[in-house]
């Protein structure tokens, strides 16, 4: 005899039908370590390093400022940890390469200057406008000396930037144009590379400081999140590189010119035109003559004498008139 079903178990069914299978145990996450390049520095201790070069990128740009007779902007790009292996890769062939060392530590590290860089800031130390016109880019020995200023002024900044850490003594070593041949340390070690862009005008390089970390422990130790708070902007002079900067463009000369007055003639007048002869111009003997700055009117005044010079009295500031 067939069994028969009952309502009750049918609502049975259809409950059980309706419930969601039990999901799985959510496993933990397994985040992958590389063994072959571990981090050394913590992200905390690297934000303290991206301050500290904030700091010498001001104080270096302002130097740079002075002695370039420019405008100059410098700000940090990266912090990162990679292989040397990488970074060697990064370098081009020829480069512009100067070794350096911490004093009374392990710690070495190249700077590294754009070639395009390295070449403007020849020919802005040496008078020019900062565009070199060389066909090979190789850094020759006399540009060697020249850039070694530069070098040095990197090395003297980066010391007063790392004083909040401690008194370390930055200190060069020799140029290398081949990176194959600086050997800072095995291709598999890890370094930690500062990026910086550099705008000088307006063109924009790149400038790297990269340093060997397997000696950065002692450094690595006083790295504390505290001392971020301590870290406090670089003045050059006692000025900042905007007050700086606004030094500079006050004391830039400008053109400064008179204009008497205008005519028009003929191609036939100008031609019989001899001295002696007499050109009206267009200016009454007792109007306002135009004062030019830069080839821009900015005032009105009177001819005269000054001490045996011809002068021109201003009557009118169109800067202060809100006429400009």
């Amino acid at each position: 005899m067939p069994e028969v079903v009952s309502q009750q178990d049918i609502d049975d069914l259809l409950k059980s039908g309706g419930q969601e299978p039990a999901k799985p145990k959510e496993e933990n996450e397994i985040v992958p370590y590389d063994f072959r390049l571990p981090n050394r520095i913590s992200k905390t201790q690297l934000r303290t390093i991206r301050t500290i070069h904030e700091n010498f990128a001001e104080s270096f740009s302002s130097f740079l400022v002075t002695k370039l007779q420019t405008i100059v902007n410098m700000t940090v790009n990266t912090v990162d940890q990679i292989y040397y292996s990488e970074y060697v890769m990064s370098v081009p062939d020829p480069a512009c390469l100067f070794t350096f060392n911490i004093k009374h530590t392990d710690i070495k590290g190249i700077l590294e200057l754009n070639i395009d860089l390295a070449l403007a800031l020849v020919d802005r130390l040496l008078g020019g406008n900062g565009t070199s016109t060389k066909q090979q880019k190789i850094i020759t020995p006399i540009e060697q000396k020249v850039l070694q200023t530069v070098v040095e002024k990197v090395m003297l900044d980066m010391k007063k930037a790392w004083h909040i850490i401690d008194n370390y003594e930055f200190v060069a070593e020799r140029f290398e144009p081949d990176v194959d041949f600086v050997q800072l340390t095995s291709p598999n070690e890890s370094v930690l590379l500062i990026t910086f862009e550099v705008t000088l005008g307006e063109k924009s390089y790149f400038m790297n400081i990269c340093f060997a970390t397997f000696a950065f422990d002692p450094i690595i130790a006083k790295l504390s999140s505290k001392k971020l708070s301590s870290v406090r902007p670089t003045k050059y002079n006692g000025m900042s590189a905007q007050e700086l900067i606004r030094k500079q463009l006050n004391s830039v000369l400008l053109p400064v010119t008179v204009e008497l007055g205008k005519s028009t003639i003929t191609l036939q007048e100008m031609l019989e035109l001899k001295v002696g002869d007499m050109i009206i111009l267009d200016k009454k003997i007792h109007e306002e003559l135009t004062v030019k700055v830069n080839g821009k009117t900015f005032y009105y005044g009177y001819p005269g004498i000054v001490n045996n010079h011809k002068a021109v009295k201003v009557t009118k500031n169109l800067l202060t008139d809100n006429s400009f």
